[in-house]
C-alpha cells in the first residue's frame, strides 16, 4: 500500500551549512551595531510581525552569499514538486526577523510566487503554561479544513540552520515564547517563470 499526498500545497524543508548560517548572523550583527544603517535598511513597516526588528539584508551581501544557494533550492523544490524545471527567479525581497519573549507573528500570507524561511538562532523554549502544546517559538502552517483524513496544520520546530520552502499563498504564524533568548529568522519571497507559476496559463 502507498500513502499518497495528491491535495495540498507541497512543503520543503532543507539544511543550510553552518558557514552559510555564520556569514549571515555576522551580517546581520553588523547592522543591528550601526544605528544609521538598521534605520536605512528597516522593513517592518511593510510587515505583519509584531517584533522587536524587521530589516532587509544589503542585496550585495544577498547576491554573493545566497543568491545560488537559494536559486539551486528552489529550482530542486519546483522539479521534485512539478517535474518541471524552471528558468527564471527573481529575489522580490529578503529580510531578517528579531523575535524574543511574548512577541509573535500573527496568521499571514506573502507575495511572489515562491516563499521561504529560514532559523538563525534559537533559544531553548519554556512553555508557557502546564499544558506542554509544542508550539511555543514554531511555526504553523495552515491550510483548508480538517477533516477524516485531511489535516489543515502543519506545526514545524524550528532548529539553527532549518529553511523552509512554500508557494506564497500558504497562511502561516510563528508563535510567542518565554525566554530571554533570541529567535532569529530570515524570511524572503521570489518570482518564477509566469507560464509554470500561473496553473492556469497554457
Amino acid at each position: 500500500m502507498k500513502v499518497l499526498s495528491p491535495f495540498g500545497p507541497k512543503i520543503a524543508i532543507l539544511k543550510l551549512s553552518k558557514s552559510s548560517i555564520k556569514k549571515i548572523n555576522i551580517e546581520v550583527d553588523k547592522i543591528i551595531s550601526k544605528k544609521n544603517l538598521l534605520k536605512k535598511l528597516d522593513y517592518s513597516k511593510k510587515l505583519v510581525g509584531q517584533v522587536k526588528q524587521e530589516f532587509q539584508l544589503p542585496k550585495i551581501f544577498i547576491k554573493k552569499n545566497l543568491e545560488k544557494i537559494l536559486y539551486k533550492a528552489v529550482k530542486d523544490y519546483i522539479f521534485k514538486s512539478l517535474g518541471k524545471k524552471i528558468s527564471k527567479i527573481k529575489i522580490k525581497n529578503f529580510w531578517v526577523v528579531r523575535q524574543f519573549n511574548d512577541e509573535y507573528n500573527p496568521v499571514h500570507f506573502h507575495d511572489g510566487h515562491i516563499s521561504g524561511v529560514g532559523y538563525l538562532k534559537i533559544p531553548k523554549f519554556i512553555p508557557k503554561n502546564k499544558k506542554h502544546t509544542q508550539t511555543d517559538g514554531s511555526i504553523d502552517f495552515i491550510n483548508g479544513n480538517r477533516m477524516l483524513l485531511s489535516e489543515c496544520i502543519f506545526n514545524h520546530q524550528p532548529k539553527v540552520g532549518d529553511m523552509i520552502l512554500f508557494p506564497h499563498y500558504l497562511m502561516h504564524t510563528a508563535y510567542p515564547f518565554k525566554t530571554k533568548g533570541e529567535r532569529r529568522s530570515f524570511s524572503f519571497n521570489l518570482e518564477i517563470d509566469k507560464k509554470i507559476a500561473n496553473v492556469f496559463s497554457k
